[in-house]
């Protein structure tokens, strides 16, 4: 795979939403591998699929023989980004951080391979340089590169001070470690390149200037789009709550189910974006009408859970979604919720049961569910939402408990 083909293939994927001096980031790339790295903060144990646009452009570069860098925010988590968010995120203990990060890095291993060679990932923690940082030493070494005038333009401030929410000095702080980052692993390890996603373009252009103001070098600055559904809704999130990426959080049925429930209008991009499906055959699937588009949608939900969870897991959640919908059975790889068998031999009120099993997000979302018809216990409609489910429903020692077509749970005494 030619390595300079990068930029052309992640534009027809849809990956580029801008980047800077592209002519001469293309050149610096025919003439040899290059390493582009992506900072991702620790705020929580996992990443979920709101992340996976940046996961799968690295992946895509190191297919193209380019080296991937991912920056793990040991130090920048402290601070929060500003970036989209009309508040300041929870200040976390260096605890907390330190057990996210170590979840964080279980994300990685199933999209990019690590290691020494010339194009294998390597993992950094900017808490290595920035731990170490005087203040005085960074006003000095790095204030003097910024004007209050240009921070003030940049759309993260921008956002907050225009909806007259605090911005705390400490946030402001955020664009200038993320532009000591980037010169930082310039310096370290010669990284040319920084993606983001589109909100982070002030913050990549801040770090290319600081670099070459300081250092005399010319990087560079590559945003990825902003991704939402069709129907506008943000990416990664359901009614039942975040998509993660690891097994313990979200099952690989469960994020099976999430792709396979992708809007029609979506297909053709999700498939170029989350999956390494070759452009023609993404080209022929996306021209599918009518019923048929399920069947791209199902080569989209088990090309997108093979990457995350391995083939024989994807394999196994599209067979058993073919048994359930097609077959009306309950098979025994549906997601299991154990209950506590006190309560299911007294019997629980189906609204209650369905929210337990994590089928509706609240008790009131499962009372609008059932009054909506899309509520079935053993596949046979819930008419009345008080309506005791209990281990007498039990089939094999199981309840199968059904929200609409596609969202299933077994629910077994625990």
């Amino acid at each position: 795979m030619a390595i300079a083909d990068f930029l052309s293939e992640a534009a027809a994927r849809g990956f580029i939403f801008q980047c800077t001096d592209q002519e001469a980031l293309a050149d610096a790339m025919k003439a040899g591998p290059i390493k582009a790295y992506i900072g991702f903060d620790c705020t929580a144990d996992s990443l979920h699929v709101g992340s996976l646009v940046q996961i799968m452009i690295l992946r895509l570069l190191q297919k193209h023989g380019h080296r991937p860098v991912v920056l793990m925010g040991g130090g920048t988590t402290r601070i929060g980004d500003p970036s989209g968010k009309d508040e300041s995120r929870q200040m976390l203990t260096d605890e907390a951080i330190a057990a996210n990060m170590a979840g964080i890095r279980r994300c990685f291993g199933p999209f990019l391979r690590f290691g020494e060679g010339p194009s294998d990932a390597i993992m950094v923690n900017n808490a290595d340089w920035l731990d170490k940082l005087s203040y005085i030493g960074l006003l000095r070494d790095v204030g003097t590169h910024f004007t209050v005038n240009r921070m003030l333009t940049f759309d993260s401030v921008k956002l907050r001070l225009g909806r007259e929410q605090p911005l705390t000095f400490l946030e402001f702080n955020y664009m200038i470690l993320q532009s000591y980052d980037f010169r930082e692993l310039n310096r370290r390890n010669g990284v040319m390149l920084q993606i983001g996603g589109s909100d982070q373009w002030g913050n990549i252009v801040s770090g290319m200037e600081l670099t070459r103001r300081s250092d005399g070098k010319h990087v560079f600055g590559l945003t990825t789009p902003l991704i939402a559904t069709a129907s506008g809704a943000k990416m990664g999130k359901t009614a039942q709550g975040a998509v993660w990426l690891t097994n313990d959080r979200v099952s690989a049925y469960d994020y099976w189910q999430f792709w396979r429930n992708t809007e029609d209008a979506d297909v053709g991009r999700f498939l170029r974006l989350f999956t390494d499906i070759p452009l023609d055959e993404i080209a022929r699937l996306e021209a599918l009408e009518g019923a048929e588009i399920n069947e791209a949608k199902k080569v989209l939900a088990t090309a997108a859970t093979a990457l995350a969870h391995g083939q024989a897991k994807a394999d196994e959640a599209a067979e058993t979604a073919r048994r359930a919908f097609e077959e009306g059975e309950a098979a025994e790889t549906l997601p299991t919720v154990l209950l506590p068998s006190a309560e299911l031999e007294a019997g629980i009120p189906a609204f209650r049961i369905f929210a337990m099993a994590g089928l509706a997000a609240s008790n009131g979302e499962a009372r609008r569910l059932i009054k909506g018809g899309g509520a079935r216990v053993n596949d046979v409609a819930v008419t009345e939402e008080a309506r005791p489910v209990s281990l007498a429903d039990a089939r094999d020692g199981a309840i199968k408990l059904s929200s609409g077509r596609k969202q299933h749970r077994l629910v077994r005494a625990g």
